[in-house]
């Protein structure tokens, strides 16, 4: 099987001053989350889907996904205190139901522009090699600065990428790289991949997409906003 997982465990500090987590912040009559959820909802190789969620917001959450009929919705799990514990909080919640070789696709809420493509590719690669993460290359040339007041160093563009989300995996292999973190007190990583990498175990790149950016602040919001308008405006 394949299982979408949806982390929508954030506060979204980085937003400022805001009645509520970004992933809830309604765009033209619906909350971020749910364009995420219906993108994974429609995709025809999608099985089931975990929602990873802050405690407080699990009725509301509950609400929504009545109300636009997300239908694959099957775990319901409450978040951590970390990306890296909200993460493991699903994969032991929802273990008993599958097998090592079914397939998590672990994606961020605020992320609802992402594309059955890259979904797809996600699910084949993480198939073939066990473990996938989702790139795009670096458009922009690279500073490094150990001080943040001097260049130390320019690495060569055409060897880095931007990372986005899903990251996929075997579940046994992802199960077995957080409980190794967790060995030896590793408790924040903010990134599935490195876990993986941390066991000698290779990551194979699936390109992503320039649309499938991450909300973190209000010129996010606003792009979004424009671009959803435009689709909209394109149907019509």
């Amino acid at each position: 099987m394949n299982i979408g997982i949806i982390l929508a465990g954030g506060t979204g500090s980085r937003m400022g001053n805001m009645d509520k987590p970004k992933q809830f912040i309604d765009i033209y009559g619906k909350p971020i989350i749910i364009y995420t959820l219906e993108v994974f909802d429609n995709h025809p190789e999608i099985d089931y889907i975990a929602v990873v969620c802050l405690q407080e917001y699990m009725d509301y959450m509950k609400i929504l996904l009545r109300k636009y009929e997300i239908n694959k919705v099957k775990w319901l799990i409450e978040g951590g205190a970390t990306r890296q514990e909200s993460v493991y909080n699903a994969i032991k919640f929802i273990s008993k139901d599958l097998n090592d070789d079914d397939i998590l696709v672990i994606h961020d809420s605020v992320r609802p522009l992402v594309s059955y493509k890259i979904i797809s590719n996600n699910i084949f690669n993480a198939k073939e090699f066990g473990a996938t993460d989702t790139v795009v290359p670096s458009s922009d040339t690279i500073i490094k600065s150990f001080d943040g007041v001097e260049i130390h160093e320019v690495p060569n563009r055409s060897e880095l990428f931007i990372g986005q989300t899903p990251q996929s995996f075997k579940l046994g292999l992802i199960k077995k790289a957080h409980e190794a973190a967790i060995e030896k007190n590793k408790l924040n990583a903010t990134d599935d991949c490195q876990l993986v990498l941390d066991l000698g175990h290779k990551v194979r790149l699936v390109m992503g997409e320039k649309l499938n950016f991450k909300i973190t602040s209000f010129d996010d919001l606003l792009l979004l906003k424009a671009i959803i308008k435009l689709g909209k405006t394109e149907m019509i």
